[in-house]
Formats: structure tokens, C-alpha cells, sequence
């Protein structure tokens, strides 16, 4: 179903009621203070932990694998912190859709953004490099109180009405663009909007390369470089997560040295670093819960299926 004509009618049957209630509920949870919606996203995230046998699996061996320096309780504590900030998100995800604008502007710093403004300058619109961390939506609304037009690219939902939910709700502060609608892209682009991409996601052997990150080698995609090259955009990173205290939100711009090199192999180097750099200011922030080396290089094994879930 084409998101600009589906409405929330075309999910009035009974296989929608349960995404319905779910919604709902977070409605009612986002109306929560502050306070109390972290708390109850860190509960969640425990329930979740819990019950999710086979995103805990994933997410240990990719504890294990990224953090081999932290003692086997530490590893496991960092697993048991990665839900409970997969909770949160959740809450803040609601959050982003409606809760006010105005009382997440006095919880956020803005850090580097003149780095932002330099590369508008040039007129070729900018590539804003993210990743998958805990407060993704969240983090677009709190970008949007920056006032610079943002696309941001993602991937269509396979469910219509979870499509229709968070395209929805991400108009509120974006202009979501299917991740394969070049054209519209390069249009933005050219309007000197900011194109927000997240190129941390394992998508398989086509169109990436085996690059290390956090020390293995993973399926990474040179998508990056070319978007670069259709407008010769320059590229900023963005990385955002929640204070230490809790208090509020850091939004923090800077360049990714070196980018664009000589190759594109280059560049998926220097961006797995610019990654994993901002992934070790907060590492419990980041979506670990993703089969981030689902693809193993040829002649070697999936790792999530050479261990066993604990």
C-alpha cells in the first residue's frame, strides 16, 4: 500500500486491533513525565530481555565479539543495559511523535553544529551520517529544533500499517524517503536538505564490502560514497545519546576526516571508524540487537548460528 494514500481507516480489520492497542498504549505512556517514562522504558527492557530469546542471543554475540576486554558478568550486564535502552526507545519514540517540541529544546545540546552550517554553505546539500542508536526517532526531532530541512532515509516496513504508523509520525519533523527513490534524493539534495543515512546495517553481499568494525569484518555498504558522488554532497556525521545522568540529550555534528579517499573501500574504512567512535561514547545506545555480522565472508560461518542461544 502507497504510504501518501493509505489512511488510518485502511486498518479497521481485525488483524490491526492488536497494533492498534499497541499504540494506544504508547500514546498513554508518552504522556508520562520524563522521569517516569525512562523508568518504565528500562522496565520494559527487562520484560524484553526476558522474553526475546533470540534478539538476546544476538545481541551477547555481538557484546562478546565487540567487547572481548569487559570480564563475562560485565558482557552480560552490557547485554541487560543494551534492552533496557531498547526500552527507552521505545518511549522515546513515542515521545518524538507527540510529545512538545518545546520540552525537549531546553534538554539538548547542540554540539559542533557549526561544522553543519559550514558544509551548507557550499549549496550541495549534506549527507548526515548516522547509526541505529536507542533514541533514532528521537533524535530527528531533536535535529528538527536545529531548523535545517532533513530527508531521512529508511527501509519500507513490510507491515502496511507499521509503514503507514511511523511515516506518519516522522513527518512531524522530516521528509521520510524510501531509501530507493534516488530521484527524490538528488532533488533534496539540490535543494540544499540534508540527507540523514544510516549506513551501519548488515544488507547483504551486494553492493558492500568486508570492512572491520569493532575489530571484524563486516558487510558494509559503499552506498555512502556514491550518494557523495551524485551531488558531491559533503558528508557530516550526527550522533546522538542520552546524557549519563539522564537529564536530557546530546546532539553532537563533526566531519569524517579523510572522507571522500580515493576508493570506496577507503571511505567504508574511515566510515566504520567515524561509527564506531560515536557508538563508544554510549555503546549501551546502540541497537545491538541487530545481526550486525549476519553476512560471514566466504568460507566462513554465520556466527549467531555457530553459538547457542544462552
Amino acid at each position: 500500500m502507497d504510504n501518501k494514500e493509505a489512511r488510518w481507516s485502511d486498518f479497521l480489520a481485525p488483524k490491526y486491533w492488536l497494533l492498534w492497542l499497541s499504540i494506544g498504549l504508547l500514546r498513554g505512556l508518552s504522556a508520562l513525565p520524563f522521569r517516569w517514562g525512562l523508568c518504565i522504558g528500562r522496565l520494559l527492557g527487562r520484560l524484553l530481555y526476558r522474553l526475546m530469546k533470540t534478539r538476546r542471543h544476538v545481541t551477547t554475540v555481538n557484546i562478546r565479539l565487540c567487547f572481548p576486554e569487559l570480564t563475562a558478568q560485565e558482557q552480560t550486564n552490557r547485554v541487560i543495559e543494551v534492552f533496557e535502552n531498547n526500552g527507552i526507545g521505545l518511549i522515546e519514540t513515542g515521545w518524538s511523535y507527540w510529545k512538545s517540541e518545546a520540552f525537549f529544546r531546553a534538554k539538548t545540546d547542540f554540539k559542533n553544529f557549526e561544522i553543519l552550517d559550514q558544509a551548507l554553505e557550499q549549496g550541495n546539500g549534506v549527507i548526515l551520517m548516522g547509526w541505529h542508536f536507542s533514541c533514532l526517532d528521537l533524535a530527528g526531532l531533536l535535529f528538527s529544533l536545529h531548523g535545517q530541512p532533513c530527508s531521512t532515509l529508511y527501509r519500507e516496513h513490510n507491515n502496511p500499517m507499521l509503514e503507514w504508523f511511523f511515516t506518519r509520525g516522522r513527518k512531524r519533523f522530516s521528509h521520510p524517503l524510501e531509501r530507493k527513490k534516488t530521484r527524490q534524493m538528488l532533488r533534496n539534495m539540490r535543494k540544499n536538505h540534508c540527507i540523514w543515512y544510516a549506513p551501519d546495517q548488515d544488507l547483504g553481499r551486494k553492493g558492500t564490502l568486508f570492512i572491520p568494525f569493532f575489530g571484524h569484518p563486516a558487510a558494509t555498504t559503499v552506498a555512502t560514497t556514491k550518494m557523495h558522488r551524485l551531488n558531491n554532497s559533503p558528508l557530516v556525521k550526527l550522533d546522538c545519546w542520552r546524557k549519563p545522568d539522564n537529564s536530557g540529550y546530546i546532539l553532537e555534528c563533526s566531519n569524517v576526516d579523510g572522507f571522500p579517499s580515493d576508493t570506496e573501500e577507503n571511505d567504508a574504512i574511515l566510515i566504520n571508524q567515524a561509527i564506531e567512535a560515536g557508538i563508544r561514547k554510549a555503546p549501551s545506545q546502540y541497537m545491538w540487537v541487530h545481526k550486525r555480522f549476519k553476512t560471514a565472508p566466504l568460507g566462513e560461518k554465520n556466527i549467531y548460528k555457530a553459538t547457542q542461544p544462552d
